[in-house]
């Protein structure tokens, strides 16, 4: 099998890299994003530069749409694949960056409709945890 890749930074950065990385530090919190890389090995570390350049430089930063417009757009289809590690992550980064909890309520509730109930009540029971989590241990786990 060949050997990973070792290189902790991009071969080359770009706009989109660029544009990522201030988004994706911006949404989800500088130590957050900070840790992932410093987390990440010769097998993941390409993923990191992949979803900072293409998720997050290539989507979020492209403009045309409001941030909040794009995380309630993330938060609805993340509920439709049923990913509760990701919902944590974007509910999280969706309340700090000024999503209310009764837009989320509404969310969920119109997902029962185009996702399923299950995908909803999934998607309750995440956010009903999340939401009842102190302030400050909201503030610790956007960290971690």
């Amino acid at each position: 099998m060949a050997k990973a890749a070792t290189r902790k930074a991009p071969a080359r950065r770009s706009k989109p890299y660029d544009d990522g990385l201030r988004i994706r530090r911006r949404w989800l919190g500088k130590d957050y994003v900070d840790r992932a890389f410093r987390d990440a090995d010769a097998f993941t570390v390409d993923l990191q530069h992949f979803v900072t350049e293409h998720g997050w430089g290539a989507s979020w930063a492209r403009g045309g749409l409001p941030l909040k417009t794009r995380s309630i757009m993330s938060l609805s289809m993340i509920v439709a694949l049923n990913r509760p590690r990701e919902l944590e992550i974007h509910l999280r980064a969706a309340l700090r960056n000024g999503i209310t909890p009764a837009e989320i309520k509404e969310l969920l509730l119109h997902a029962a409709v185009y996702c399923g109930a299950p995908a909803a009540l999934d998607g309750f029971h995440v956010a009903k945890r999340i939401l009842a989590e102190p302030a400050d241990r909201k503030a610790a786990a956007r960290q971690a």
